[in-house]
């Protein structure tokens, strides 16, 4: 696993609603609950129709889905960068994310208080935006003044750095986010040692009441601003999601027909999620389990063999290789063995999404 994501937003936007409702949520292969491993951090299942689709036709014992992880980051307040509110905690958890789930307010409730007193999306990405640029300006200055330093006494390494955050500091003095700075492979390597939570990956969550999700009126404000950056939108119902979430598989199933809609709100926030983490599934099935595994997309045979043991990435010999499709079209790895559909690729392999691996390794 290994994948996080970290759920972020101004106080009573809904950020802990929607981290309890996908604790809840019911994945289709439904043996690997969430997994709740402190009380702002759990596991998810991600929903792969294809994981369904082998599992009718293998049986196996056990199906294990791939996952990603969720935090629930306590809420930001105007100031946080300065320290105000959890201040610095906030964004120290938030830097161990590899991306962000923005959770904006969309919904008038009498008892639930917003922080600003209006529900305003706008003003409230804002809010959010700017303390995160402020605090990773912060990081970047600090890591000046300290390479600037050991440039002095010599350090080429350092002084071959200073050029590039001085650039990363230029764009986030102009309020803007660090990932949208195009650096050289140098740069982007020392960028990314500064783990910037505006070089994260960002969607934002769009919580709305029942009746927002038939206006869209701030909706509309969430998505006007997600397009400049080619940010993706998930609109959720928070509250309605919880209410679902607590009944049965079948009686989901039917809510979910009644509202004209073929999945959760959830399911689509935690697709999008992988994707915008760039991640691929491949499959194993080994013995009584069927398995799926994540990697970046561009990963090669050994390192995908490193996923499931660390020893068969060392002692890699060769993979076995048939596609999702062609397995399904077959229905029997003997008889696509028969048919030449398995490849058998060696160390220079990039897993595609959809493989099913069985590896050749010695210890």
């Amino acid at each position: 696993m290994g994948f996080t994501c970290g759920i972020i937003g101004l106080p009573n936007a809904g950020k802990s609603t929607i981290f309890n409702a996908l604790g809840s949520a019911r994945a289709e292969v439904a043996n690997y609950p969430f997994c709740t491993i402190n009380s702002n951090q759990g596991i998810v299942p991600v929903p792969d129709d294809r994981l369904q689709k082998l599992a009718k036709i293998l049986r196996p014992e056990k199906v294990t889905p791939t996952t990603l992880e969720f935090w629930d980051i306590a809420g930001l307040v105007k100031g946080a960068s300065r320290g105000e509110g959890l201040g610095n905690q906030f964004l120290g958890n938030i830097r161990n994310v590899d991306a962000v789930a923005h959770v904006v307010r969309c919904f008038e409730a009498e008892n639930v208080v917003h922080v600003y007193g209006s529900v305003d999306p706008r003003r409230d990405i804002e809010i959010v935006q700017t303390e995160l640029i402020l605090a990773d300006l912060q990081t970047v200055e600090k890591r000046i003044s300290k390479a600037t330093h050991q440039a002095k006494v010599g350090d080429k390494k350092s002084s071959a750095e200073i050029p590039f955050l001085k650039e990363v500091q230029t764009c986030l003095s102009r309020g803007l986010p660090a990932k949208g700075l195009l650096l050289p492979e140098e740069g982007q390597k020392i960028i990314h040692s500064l783990e910037l939570l505006t070089g994260k990956p960002l969607l934002y969550v769009a919580n709305v009441s029942e009746k927002e999700l038939k206006e869209r009126r701030w909706v509309s404000q969430v998505e006007a601003l997600a397009a400049p950056e080619k940010a993706q939108v998930v609109v959720v119902c928070g509250d309605l999601e919880a209410e679902m979430a607590e009944l049965s598989e079948e009686e989901q199933a039917e809510f979910l027909k009644e509202m004209g809609l073929t999945e959760s709100a959830l399911n689509q926030l935690i697709r999008v999620g992988y994707r915008l983490l760039n991640l691929i599934t491949f499959y194993t099935t080994v013995g009584p389990e069927l398995r799926a595994w994540t990697v970046p997309a561009g990963t090669r045979a050994p390192q995908a063999a490193g996923k499931i043991h660390t020893d068969m990435e060392r002692g890699f010999i060769r993979a076995e290789v048939i596609s999702l499709d062609e397995f399904v079209n077959t229905r029997s790895m003997s008889l696509a063995r028969e048919k030449g559909l398995i490849r058998v690729e060696g160390k220079d392999y990039i897993i595609q999404d959809g493989d099913i691996l069985h590896i050749r390794f010695h210890v």
